[in-house]
C-alpha cells in the first residue's frame, strides 16, 4: 500500500511514517516510479510502535525488541517481560523523583537553595 493509504488506515501522518521508516522502524520499498509501498503487516505494527510509545517505551527500546517479539514462541510472555522491566524503570525513576521533591521541599523559604546547595560542595 502507498504511504497515503497506510497513514488513512493508520491515522498517522505521512511525515509520521517517513520518521518511523528513517529510524529503522518501518520498511517500504520504491515503486518504479519513487513511491514507498508498504506491505499490509505494516498497519498493525505501526498500531504496536503507538501503542509502546504511550506506554514510554522509547524508538531503541521499540526497534531493539519488536523483531524478537514478532518472532518470539511466546510473544506475550517475552512482552510481559519487557513491560515488567519497564515497571522496575518507572519504579527506580518515581523514587528518584520522590527523593527529588523531598529536597526541594526542604529549601523552600530557605533564602536562596542554589547558594545552599553550592555551599555544601565545596
Amino acid at each position: 500500500m502507498l504511504i497515503g493509504e497506510l497513514a488513512e488506515r493508520t491515522g498517522m501522518t505521512k511525515d509520521g511514517i517517513r520518521f518511523y521508516e528513517k529510524a529503522g522502524l518501518v520498511r517500504g520499498r520504491r515503486l518504479p516510479n519513487g513511491y514507498r509501498d508498504f506491505p499490509p503487516e505494516t498497519v498493525p505494527w505501526l498500531d504496536y510502535v503507538r501503542t509502546a510509545r504511550t506506554l514510554g517505551f522509547s524508538l531503541a527500546e521499540i526497534a531493539r525488541h519488536g523483531e524478537d517479539l514478532l518472532h518470539a514462541p511466546d510473544s506475550a510472555a517475552a512482552l510481559s517481560a519487557l513491560i515488567e522491566e519497564k515497571i522496575r524503570i518507572v519504579d527506580a525513576r518515581m523514587a528518584e523523583l520522590t527523593a527529588l521533591r523531598s529536597e526541594l521541599t526542604e529549601r523552600v523559604g530557605t533564602g536562596c537553595p542554589l547558594r545552599a546547595a553550592a555551599g555544601r560542595s565545596g
